[in-house]
């Protein structure tokens, strides 16, 4: 994962409910397409909704059109993978553009956040069919009350995970907080964060930024729950920010991230003494001040027994080695991830260590199938960064999503374990005349943070895709020309996770999506 970027970047307790496994629900039918409203939390003040539109019918329904009415006391405050119109308390959700037919027997979920407590909806239609009898919604069944759930999770909890990195300097130049993850609907379709990054230095887990991390000062308007921080609490930064955001979502969990492209050179040290290597993160993580923040630890050692920033001669048991440490030391209850390569070439990266020999040891393992081509080769020639399919005239053999996929699964992997990755922004050339994949360059396109790469939510804007190939999108503008996901592409994507039993996916980062999550959307609608 070529991240250099985030260098020059730095200048500038869990109250669990019931109702998240146990959803009230209230179900409307309207001839063979229905839609299921579900209560997914509650915690008083606010409520997450889950929406889910079956098209129970022989034929594809093109588009659907829900609505309905809230009870007085609750609304809507941002919704996700619908477009969602309010006139009083009569509310209007359709079918997203990107979303596409739904084909007999197919579900598609869209959800909100609202105000209040939740209270299930009234009059609902669907595609201008009654819905339900009128406005008494059916009996709904209580969740238990009786035993809470447990405040640790297990260690491989069930469903497709949808992962986000937050990267720790988003704070300075791009402005974005965590709060942003709650504004922009995304913390609700999130099932895990990833806190990018903690150092490696010496072979131990230290602090990345300690300002970013604990140190910084939020006012009411910035902080997730519009408390101000205080001069003397003893936790303030991202980390103080990212208890509330589990408070306020439960499910959600956290995971501290070491190593990355700028620190993984302190790895080589950890594998000489694994063990002490582990006691360190173990004593980092859980350190009293946060310990409630972090539900385990993310590896993200770019690259063991080969080369990234620097290079690595450790062995192929090296990687291995560490995170059973670390797993041993965290224990079971905890989560140990890993971040790895992608390199499906003969003879390259995953071949260079037992990535299988670890897997045992790991929750899940998230090649970053993204970065194979981009302005790091100047001249070109012009390539997607992201393909998930090989295409004719690709540059270099193995350099694609699925190549990465059938290796690691081939070394017996299995494939629940494997998450797929997608890049929130796109990697760019200049000096360039052809349109399509494979003409030459005569350096970087120009950047916002850093020449060659830009966000999403810029390009999709500036340079708008016109094209696709391998399975991701391409743009030409002027001489610029541009590759990156869009909301389609990950559809496929996701489409390709599901059909090869993937356990979800994972993606750098969230301040490249759009304000309003489009891109998270598409991952968590593919995913289902």
């Amino acid at each position: 994962m070529k991240r250099s970027l985030r260098r020059a970047l730095w200048v500038g307790a869990v109250v669990a409910v019931t109702a998240a496994t146990v959803p009230m629900a209230s179900a409307f039918g309207a001839g063979s397409v229905t839609a299921a409203f579900a209560k997914v939390q509650d915690w008083g003040t606010g409520h997450e909704t889950r929406v889910t539109v079956t098209n129970g019918s022989s034929s594809s329904v093109s588009t659907w059109r829900i609505e309905f009415d809230l009870p007085s006391g609750t609304s809507i405050s941002n919704s996700w993978d619908a477009d969602v119109t309010r006139t009083g308390d009569h509310y209007v959700a359709v079918k997203k553009s990107w979303a596409g037919p739904l084909a007999p027997g197919v579900t598609f979920s869209w959800g909100y956040n609202g105000t209040g407590g939740y209270k299930a909806p009234l009059n609902c239609t669907i595609n201008g069919v009654a819905c339900g009898g009128g406005s008494t919604p059916p009996t709904t069944t209580a969740p238990p009350t009786t035993t809470p759930p447990p405040t640790t999770p297990p260690p491989d909890p069930g469903g497709k995970k949808v992962v986000g990195y937050f990267a720790q300097w988003g704070v300075y130049a791009r402005n974005y907080h965590v709060k942003n993850i709650h504004t922009s609907g995304s913390a609700a379709k999130l099932t895990h964060i990833l806190y990018a990054f903690g150092n490696t230095t010496g072979g131990r887990c230290t602090i990345g930024d300690s300002y970013a991390d604990y140190e910084k000062a939020y006012t009411a308007a910035d902080s997730v729950d519009g408390v101000a921080d205080t001069w003397d609490q003893p936790l303030r930064g991202s980390f103080n920010q990212l208890r509330k955001l589990k408070k306020m979502y439960p499910n959600l969990k956290v995971l501290w991230s070491f190593g990355g492209w700028t620190w993984s050179g302190g790895f080589t040290q950890a594998a000489q003494n694994p063990a002490a290597f582990a006691e360190s993160c173990y004593n980092l993580v859980e350190d009293p001040r946060w310990a409630d923040v972090f539900d385990g630890i993310d590896v993200d050692w770019e690259y063991p027994n080969a080369c990234g920033l620097t290079c690595d001669a450790s062995g192929p048991n090296a990687f291995k080695n560490v995170v059973s440490a670390v797993r041993a030391k965290f224990g079971s209850s905890a989560l140990v991830t890993a971040a790895i390569t992608a390199d499906g070439s003969n003879g390259g990266k995953i071949d260079a260590t037992d990535y299988a020999g670890a897997a045992p040891h790991l929750n899940w393992i998230m090649p970053m199938t993204y970065d194979y081509f981009g302005a790091f080769n100047a001249q070109g020639p012009t390539a997607p960064h992201s393909p998930l399919y090989s295409y004719p005239g690709i540059p270099q053999q193995g350099f694609w999503s699925d190549a990465a996929v059938q290796k690691l699964k081939s070394k017996g992997i299995p494939s629940n374990k494997l998450l797929l990755g997608i890049g929130f922004y796109g990697r760019g050339w200049t000096g360039v005349t052809q349109a399509a994949p494979g003409g030459s360059a005569t350096g970087p396109a120009p950047g916002t943070y850093e020449q060659g790469i830009e966000d999403y939510k810029v390009l999709k804007n500036s340079c708008p895709a016109t094209g696709t190939v391998g399975g991701t999108a391409y743009a030409k503008c002027g001489s610029n020309w541009w590759s990156y996901d869009t909301p389609s592409t990950i559809n496929g994507k996701m489409t390709y996770a599901k059909n090869q039993g993937l356990g979800g996916a994972f993606f750098w980062e969230l301040s490249g999506d759009t304000g309003n999550g489009e891109l998270i959307g598409a991952i968590k609608g593919g995913l289902g």
